[in-house]
């Protein structure tokens, strides 16, 4: 990159609410966690010269669009500057962040704003997978897979690593009560609350159906409302509490499940690579990572495409207590004392924290900035410096690897 960029503001909202029952639309929260961000910056809002929102679907949930016109919303200030919208499925957030990225790397801007964000209790869980099953080849999956599409074309996924390498339910109930343990740790997490245990995760009930075997409802990210923003900067505006962009990449596959490499994922590993080429450093550099769990399967994949495990190692890496937060391996049933440490999706990932799906890749970005700084609470990682953010929209089609450390590294 030409020149060095940096996160040096935060926001995101509590992602248990419920933006209609509060009486707000998508336009209050981008406002919200847009103001948030600046302010946390400290900067005035003048000081931002572009901004982007992250959004996947809100002309399905909440028939607006033009959402980057929303941002003038936040300050008179802010009337006039470019703003955009970036819509990637699931990996709009990070799309974002990327875009605004290479404006600060090239000297178009010094600084911009980034909010994702999604409200999606405007409908039924029924009819908001409709929407989600739009981030697939809607015109040939859709007849193929019925309802619950995506959920059936990621069971398809585990059967075909099943076939290949092996795997149980009570491995993906793991990665299950790994990410509600760690969501119990952050106090904006959507199932910080929730009462997770191996047992209620392996179990198929009513509450808890196979709905697309092996997978059940609680492998399965949450239906979230909820934003998340970010204020990108230039050296110029560097601070020294802040996060350095060290690498990223950025790939995309065929949109159609079965015209992709599965379970390898060949796309996901090449952005992994120009991330770690571009920043300098390999898997065994990262202290902490936030990685696309909408399905349990997905974050076991996703280890071996990253390059953390050999492929068919993921349940093992997951087993040996790497991805957990130390404080929890116990209550987890992990490794107390693996070969290295990477605690993965500290805030509780999307199946704990939540996926508001336009915001997710915003939400890692200010995770890991937490994690850097030294700012979250009771799931800090020690020593935490590197970090890796991981966001995929579709069945691993657009993959966004980002790469980040201390804002003086």
């Amino acid at each position: 990159m030409s020149r060095h960029v940096h996160v040096i503001g935060i926001a995101r909202t509590d992602f248990k609410r419920n933006f209609r029952k509060e009486g707000l639309t998508l336009r209050d929260a981008v406002v919200e966690v847009g103001r948030a961000a600046i302010a946390d910056a400290g900067l005035e809002p003048a000081a931002v010269e572009a901004g982007i929102v992250g959004n996947f679907a809100a002309g399905l949930y909440t028939r607006q669009l033009h959402l980057g016109s929303l941002l003038v919303d936040i300050d008179e200030a802010l009337v006039g500057i470019p703003t955009l919208h970036t819509e990637a499925a699931c990996a709009s957030g990070s799309v974002a962040v990327l875009n605004a990225a290479h404006w600060i790397a090239a000297g178009l801007h010094d600084v911009v704003l980034v909010v994702g964000a999604e409200q999606q209790k405007t409908m039924s869980p029924a009819e908001g997978s409709e929407v989600l099953a739009a981030a697939g080849d809607w015109n040939v999956e859709k007849p193929l897979y019925g309802e619950h599409m995506m959920p059936k074309m990621f069971a398809g996924i585990a059967d075909r690593y099943a076939a290949l390498h092996g795997l149980s339910e009570r491995e993906l109930s793991t990665v299950v009560l790994k990410n509600y343990a760690h969501a119990a740790r952050n106090p904006l997490a959507q199932m910080r609350a929730a009462e997770m245990t191996l047992e209620k995760a392996l179990t198929a009930c009513d509450a808890n159906p196979r709905f697309a075997p092996p997978l059940k409802i609680s492998d399965c990210s949450q239906i979230t409302d909820g934003a998340a923003a970010v204020v990108l900067a230039s050296e110029r505006f560097a601070r020294r509490r802040g996060l350095r962009l060290l690498g990223f990449g950025h790939t995309t596959d065929h949109l159609r499940i079965d015209q992709k490499r599965v379970p390898e994922f060949p796309q996901v590993r090449r952005a992994a690579e120009q991330a770690y080429a571009m920043a300098g450093v390999g898997p065994r550099d990262l202290h902490t990572a936030e990685l696309h769990d909408c399905f349990s399967i997905t974050e076991l994949v996703t280890y071996e495409a990253l390059g953390w495990a050999e492929q068919g190692g993921g349940a093992a890496l997951l087993a040996s207590g790497a991805t957990t937060l130390p404080q929890d391996r116990d209550r987890v049933g992990v490794g107390m004392k693996p070969a290295f440490s990477l605690p993965v999706n500290t805030g509780g990932g999307l199946i704990a924290d939540g996926h508001p799906v336009g915001a997710t890749g915003v939400r890692q970005v200010v995770e890991v900035f937490q994690q850097v700084n030294r700012e979250a609470g009771d799931r800090q990682v020690d020593g935490a410096r590197t970090a890796m953010t991981f966001n995929m929209g579709g069945s691993l089609t657009t993959s966004v690897a980002m790469i980040w450390g201390g804002a003086a590294g």
